[in-house]
Formats: C-alpha cells, sequence, structure tokens
C-alpha cells in the first residue's frame, strides 16, 4: 500500500473516486503513464502494490464512484502494462468480474467497460476467465437498463472475436456452460445463448454438431418462443445443423432421437413439423444406428398422420412409408415387441388415419415377423392362463388353431409348442394337449398333431426335464403317470407309441406294438415315420438306449424291439443300413442264451418270463411276479389301448378308400397299381439280419 502511495499523487487518488467522470478519466489516464513508467523500468513490485490498491481501496468500496474509479484505474493499468499486462490478470480481472454483478447499474456499465478495455490489450490471455466472463454476460443480457445491455452486447462481441482465434478455447467447459442455460425461458438469454452456439458453429476447428445432442432439445424450446425474432433465430440454426448432419459421415442419431420423438408431440405446430422434418431425414440418413429407436419413431409419426396441420401429415406418412420400407432384424436391435406395443395402442385412438396405418403396421410385422408377433401374443396368452381352467381354454384354442390352419402347425407348431413349454411348464401343456387329443374326433388331425408333439418331445432342449422324467416311468410314480397319459393319445401314431416306449425303456411294450403291427399299418407314411425314428435314435437324447445295447443280455427286449423295426423296414433304404450298422456293434459276450430263448419264444403279458426265481417286468428290471403289471402300468390294457384305435385309424383309411373307389369307378386299376407300389415297400427279410438262434452262442452283429 505504501509503495502506491508514494508513486501515485494524493490529488489523482482524489479525482480517481470524483463524481464527475472527466475528473475520473483524467485521473485514470496519469495512472496509465505510472504504470507504463514502472513497466519500462521493470518494478512490477509495485505495479502489483497499483493494482492492490485500486482494487480493495477502491473496487471493492461502499461508494459507487470509488468503486467507477477503480474499475476505470484498473483499465487503465492494463493498458500501460500492454505486452506485460498478462502476468498481472489474475490481479486485474476478478475485482471487474465482481463488479458486474453490482447493484448499480452504472458501475455495471463501467465493469463491462473496463473488461473490454482489458480484453483488448490481453486478447488470447483473456480466454482462461471465459467460464466467469460468459456466466456475467448471460445474466447482464437480462438486465432491464438499456446502457448495461449495450455495453454487454459490445464486450460479448469481443469476446466472440477472442474464442473464435483462440487455440486454448475448451468447448467442452463451454457446452456444459451453455446445457445448464438452455430452459432459461429470458427471450434476450435465449438470443445470446443462440449467438454463441452459431458463431461457434462457424468455427472450422470447434465440432459443435459432436455436442448437438446436448442442446438440441432447447433449441427446439425456442421454437415455441413468443418472440417471433427469437424463434427465426432457433430454425436458422436448426436448419444449418440439420444440413450439417446430412453431409456428416459421423452422427449420434440415438440420442438425437429420443429429443425429436418428444418434440414432436409438441403443442406447437412449427415445433412439430420441425421435429417431423428431423425424424425424416433421420430415417433416410440414420441406417443400423436408429433400428433400435424405430419403436419411439413409430409412436411419433402414426399420431402426426392425422395431424390439423397438411405440411405435417404429409411429412409424416412419407416417414412411415420409408420407416415400413426398411427390413431390420430383431438381431440388429429391432424391437417386435415395443412396434406392436405401439400400433395396437395406437388401434384405440380418435383419429382413423391413424388406426389404419396401425393395422398396416401390424399386417408387416405378421408378414416379416410372424414368429416373433406369435410368441408375444403366446406370452401374453400364457400370462393370463396361469389358473387350471385358463390353460385349458389356451391348449383348446391352439388345438383348434392347428386343426383350422395346417400350415401353422407345420411351419410355427414346434415354437409355439416350445415356448409354451416354458412360459406354462412342460408337463402341464403336454398332459393338457394329450386330453385333448384323446378324444379328438378327426383322427387324422390327431395322428399328425401327435407325430407333431413327439418329434418336439424327443428334440426340443426345453422338454429335456420331460424326457427325464419319462424314462423313470418304470421306477418313479409321477414318470409313469405321464407316460400313462401321454400313451392315450400317442396310440393315434403306432411310430410315436413305440417312441414313447422307447423313451420310457418300456422295451418289451414297444416289442409287443411292433408285433401287433398288421398289413395295412406299414405303408408309405409309416415307413416315413420309422425313417425319422431311426435317425433320431443316433442323437444325443438316446445315447442312454445306445449304451444299453453294450449289455443285450439284460436289455433282451430292446434289442428284440430294434430288430422288429428293422425287419419293418425296406433293405435298401438308409434307414435300415443305419440300424442295421448300429445292430452290428452289439457285442456277443454277455448274451444269456436261456434268457434269449425266452424272449423269443413270445411276448404275450400273460406269460411269466422268470429269472433266478423272479419275473423280468421290463429290460434291466427284476421283481416278484405281478401278472400284467410293471410298476403300476397295466401294459395288456395299454396295448389293448392300442389296438383299438389303431382299429378306428384303419377303419377310417378304409372308409376312403371307398370313397375314393365309388367317386372314380375307373380307376380301378390305378388303385390296384397304387396298392402294388405300397406293397413294393414292405420289407423284405434275410436271415442274416434276424436275431441269433437259441442253439447259437454268438450275439447278434
Amino acid at each position: 500500500m505504501a509503495d502506491a502511495l508514494s508513486v501515485i499523487p494524493a490529488s489523482v487518488l482524489r479525482n480517481l473516486s470524483d463524481k464527475l467522470y472527466e475528473k475520473r478519466k483524467n485521473a485514470a489516464l496519469e495512472i496509465e503513464g505510472i504504470v507504463k513508467q514502472l513497466a519500462s523500468a521493470g518494478d512490477h513490485d509495485k505495479i502489483s502494490a497499483v493494482i492492490n490498491l485500486l482494487a480493495k481501496e477502491f473496487t471493492y468500496s461502499s461508494q459507487s464512484n470509488h468503486r467507477k474509479g477503480g474499475l476505470i484505474g484498473l483499465a487503465a493499468a492494463t493498458v500501460g502494462l500492454s505486452s506485460e499486462a498478462a502476468q498481472h490478470l489474475e490481479q486485474i480481472v476478478p475485482p471487474v468480474l465482481n463488479s458486474l454483478s453490482d447493484q448499480d447499474c452504472r458501475v455495471q456499465y463501467y465493469a463491462c467497460e473496463a473488461l473490454y478495455n482489458i480484453a483488448k490489450v490481453v486478447r488470447g490471455d483473456f480466454i482462461i476467465f471465459f467460464n466467469q466472463i460468459f456466466d456475467a454476460l448471460c445474466k447482464l443480457s437480462a438486465s432491464s437498463d438499456p446502457n448495461v445491455q449495450s455495453a454487454a452486447h459490445l464486450l460479448d462481441r469481443l469476446v466472440k472475436d477472442i474464442v473464435t482465434e483462440s487455440d486454448q478455447f475448451s468447448i467442452e467447459e463451454f457446452i456444459t456452460l451453455l446445457r445448464e442455460r438452455m430452459n432459461v425461458l429470458n427471450p434476450y438469454v435465449r438470443q445470446f445463448l443462440v449467438g454463441w452456439i452459431t458463431v461457434l458453429d462457424s468455427v472450422p476447428d470447434i465440432d459443435m454438431l459432436g455436442f448437438l445432442p446436448d442442446f438440441l432439445d432447447g433449441l427446439f424450446n425456442m421454437l415455441s418462443d413468443s418472440s417471433h425474432e427469437i424463434r427465426q433465430q432457433a430454425d436458422s440454426a436448426l436448419s444449418e445443423f440439420l444440413q450439417e448432419i446430412k453431409n456428416s459421415p459421423s452422427v449420434d442419431y440415438g440420442r438425437m432421437t429420443e429429443i425429436l420423438v418428444e418434440r414432436a408431440a409438441s403443442p406447437d405446430e412449427f415445433t412439430r413439423l420441425t421435429a417431423i422434418t428431423w425424424i425424416n431425414e433421420f430415417v433416410k440418413l440414420g441406417g443400423e444406428q436408429l433400428v433400435p429407436y424405430y419403436a419411439g419413431i413409430l409412436g411419433a409419426i402414426l399420431p402426426c398422420i392425422s395431424d390439423k396441420e397438411e405440411k405435417i401429415r404429409v411429412v409424416a406418412r412419407e416417414t412411415n412409408e420409408e420407416l415400413r420400407s426398411i427390413k431390420a432384424d430383431p438381431a440388429e436391435g429391432f424391437d417386435v415387441g415395443a412396434i406392436l406395443s405401439i400400433a395396437r395402442r395406437q388401434l384405440d385412438g380418435e383419429w382413423e388415419a391413424t388406426r389404419i396405418e396401425a393395422l398396416h403396421w401390424i399386417s408387416t410385422l405378421l408378414d416379416r415377423h410372424r414368429a416373433e408377433v406369435v410368441l408375444l401374443v403366446l406370452d401374453i396368452h400364457a400370462c393370463i392362463a396361469q389358473d387350471p381352467p385358463h390353460v385349458r381354454q389356451l391348449v383348446v384354442f391352439l388345438v383348434h388353431s392347428f386343426q383350422v390352419d395346417h400350415s401353422l402347425l407345420e411351419r410355427r407348431g414346434a415354437l409355439i409348442i416350445r415356448r409354451l413349454c416354458v412360459l406354462l411348464d412342460a408337463e402341464r401343456v403336454y398332459r393338457e394337449l394329450s386330453t385333448i387329443l384323446e378324444g379328438e374326433a378327426d383322427l387324422e388331425f390327431a395322428c399328425i398333431m401327435v407325430q407333431a408333439l413327439n418329434l418336439i418331445l424327443l428334440t426340443s432342449s426345453e422338454l429335456s426335464e420331460l424326457r427325464e422324467l419319462l424314462k423313470q416311468s418304470l421306477n418313479n410314480a409321477a414318470g409313469k403317470d405321464l407316460f400313462v397319459s401321454l400313451y392315450a393319445s400317442w396310440c393315434h401314431s403306432p411310430m410315436t407309441t413305440i417312441s414313447l416306449c422307447l423313451l420310457a425303456q418300456t422295451y418289451q411294450h414297444a416289442s409287443s406294438v411292433i408285433q401287433s403291427l398288421v398289413e395295412e399299418d406299414i405303408n408309405v407314411k409309416f415307413l416315413v415315420q420309422l425313417d425319422k425314428m431311426i435317425r433320431l435314435l443316433e442323437t444325443p437324447v438316446f445315447t442312454y438306449l445306445r449304451l444299453q445295447l453294450l449289455e443285450p443280455g439284460r436289455y433282451i427286449w430292446l434289442l428284440k424291439a430294434l430288430y422288429g423295426l428293422l425287419m419293418l423296414l425296406p433293405q435298401q433304404s438308409a434307414a435300415f443300413k443305419i440300424l442295421r450298422t448300429r445292430l452290428k456293434t452289439v457285442p456277443s459276450y454277455s448274451f444269456s442264451g436261456d434268457r434269449l430263448k425266452r424272449a423269443s419264444s413270445g411276448n404275450s403279458y400273460n406269460q411269466n418270463l422268470r429269472y433266478s426265481g423272479s419275473q423280468i417286468t421290463e429290460d434291466g428290471d427284476i421283481s416278484q411276479d405281478n401278472g400284467n403289471l410293471s410298476n403300476g402300468i397295466n401294459f395288456a390294457s395299454r396295448l389293448q389301448q392300442f389296438e383299438q384305435l389303431q382299429q378306428q385309424h384303419r377303419m377310417l383309411e378304409k372308409s376312403k378308400a371307398q370313397s375314393r373307389k365309388s367317386s372314380t369307378p375307373s380307376s380301378k386299376d390305378g388303385t390296384e397299381a397304387e396298392a402294388e407300389a405300397e406293397a413294393s415297400q414292405q420289407p423284405s427279410t434275410s436271415d442274416s439280419n434276424m436275431p441269433p438262434s437259441t442253439s447259437s452262442r454268438r450275439g447278434p452283429g
């Protein structure tokens, strides 16, 4: 302080705080000269003392004239320092910035003037105070005093010039400041912000487009401002950015799309039109980036199709058609469920045009993504069908749908059944299906249906637990109960019955079913199903069965059942070769001649097959004699059930054949030819493929 007083005359200090501007100005000029001399002498300690005096005794004074004098004095000191002013900025600028928020408008004015003069001297070095200056200017732009506004605008233009030529400007810090102020409603502040956005966007080295998502919503918000000038400025800025987006190879469409979707529902007509126009361009340009946002976009454009403003309707329809023409895949993030939900919601709307387009979207989804749509509908039904009565209703409806539309069963049946098993428990679903099909009057459909269900049971990972339960049919009450439940409807098809028995390890019964087949049963359809079954035996599902062949003496009924299937196959068929090759690998060392003889001698369930004083009820299981029952399963009754149902199928086939014959009397020769062709499919036997005789000590293979 003493150093400052020693270099600045007392008269200068008095004039610096005078109420007359001219005296303060003259005093400032003298301070400028004093500081210039000190700078030439390199006496920066005294310069610091002068600046400190001006700041503490004047700019922070309670007297407004002192504050005014201090501000003009600091600006004069900066001018006096000239090129050496940068090292004293930390002392000079903060007091001036503080004065920008002074309660006295005149002090604010002089603070703007002082800061302007300081900035002109130091230029690029001034950038370190940008954040504080921007914040102050933003507030001053809303000042009620026209002089302060004018001074702030003048300073603002200078700061913009300094920023555009500076290589130290931080765009990231600026965006933070901008984002915090974009929702301010004051029209002068809005003009100030749009002005900065426009200026910075014009600087080649500053990538404002990359930060557009941070302030895009604010710009759209300005489109509904009551001031025509602000709406025009915001629209101009948005138009410029949209043009840049069209020319840019890399744009963050995602974040901006969310903003546009929300703004497309704005009550302001101009905002809606601008938003839907942007969305239209985004759909054309966005590509894969936009796929996850299609649902939101659709939700925005469907209501706009019925907008009261024709321009909006036209752009919305064009965008809708463009969006629908894009064939996106769920693997790319296309959410079928979300799109379906949006379309479904619009069906309840009041506007006809929107409802029609929503229906078109549902039709498009069904055409391109039927599986996903069906699964979504199935999910909804499954949520409803949690109670047993509802489960029954759902399964009945499903069976009826398959019955009236066989193509649905062929193309989507497996997908639907598997999904339903996941949602409602596989055992529950299969029991209901079996109960329904057991009493199905349409025998041909019932046969097709159980064949489809059987294939799903044997191949789907979703039903692995159900398969494991069935494997325990002879040892587990739950498995037995499930076996009996499925058996009732599986009887519609010989091959599904046999495969169910092989899965449940009821091999003796499988052999009995094979033995019960008659000439009419061995037709082309049966052989096709048998071919599939043989190939399935080679899959991991039947690994346990193939391993059991390592013990042919223990699993003699399995061996007999497989040889029975072999005898039904045409020798030249691929399935015959596959099964024969498998049977040739069966080891011969573990055969029990006595047991093989007993198994070969007959298969009646009334015959007691004794081994070491006990009855062999099924392969590998030795228990006390219990007649026709095995673990509570009455196999004789099951066989009778199978034969009765198969007899109904035979009668149906005969009736259909007679109907065809009576309707085409001249086709006798053709019918006979068909019968001969079918007969040619009958397998011929070969001694080399028969099980070994009881006198042989070697096993098959």
